[in-house]
């Protein structure tokens, strides 16, 4: 099926949108964004240049993806929440002359399968979002969030672990330098390194 893309956004010609998106109102997609197959964006996204975006993608009202940002299959990003790709922002160079294209140096930031960020997040830049990882909204995310982690607060920190259904996951037993993580609701189960589960306050 076609994508369906709302007469009030803005989509680049260069831009590839797959089968069964749906961009809607307000929306707009910068030159040779690539946009995977049944994705929805909702009212105001905004997708910088050159950004990829898996397939079954949900992004929320108002969300900002510059450049330098991937996000893989499955990703949840709630509204208003927001992306950065320059380390160092600056709009004047020292000079007092104006910061141009060549004046900055662009930092890539990783969001993997099946994460979810919560609303009003900023995720800063350089830094990668692991698989099925949840972001509590509000958080401001400064360091790379583990595999199932699941962070919030300002700066964001490590609280625990969340299953692929969103449950947080239990210590269910310790084997050969991991603990064993279960699932109460749906009995789903992974080995977390000791010292990466310790992390978590």
């Amino acid at each position: 099926m076609a994508p369906l893309i709302h007469n009030t956004a803005e989509v680049a010609d260069s831009a590839t949108i797959g089968e069964n998106t749906k961009i809607w109102h307000h929306s707009q997609i910068r030159p040779n964004a690539v946009i995977g197959e049944n994705c929805n964006f909702g009212k105001g996204v905004y997708i910088d240049a050159d950004v990829h975006v898996g397939n079954n993608v949900k992004i929320q009202n108002y969300v900002s993806v510059y450049h330098g940002v991937s996000i893989e299959d499955g990703v949840f990003i709630g509204p208003h929440a927001c992306f950065t790709n320059d380390m160092r922002p600056r709009a004047i160079n020292a000079d007092g002359s104006p910061k141009s294209a060549d004046d900055w140096e662009l930092s890539k930031t990783l969001v993997k399968k099946g994460a979810a960020i919560g609303a009003n997040s900023t995720i800063r830049c350089g830094i990668t979002v692991g698989e099925w990882a949840m972001i509590g909204s509000g958080s401001v995310v400064t360091r790379d969030v583990p595999d199932y982690g699941l962070v919030f607060g300002n700066p964001a920190r490590l609280r625990g672990f969340v299953c692929p259904c969103g449950e947080k996951l239990n210590n269910g037993g310790e084997n050969e330098g991991s603990v064993i993580a279960d699932c109460p609701a749906c009995g789903f189960s992974i080995k977390i390194k000791k010292e990466i589960w310790s992390e978590a306050k």
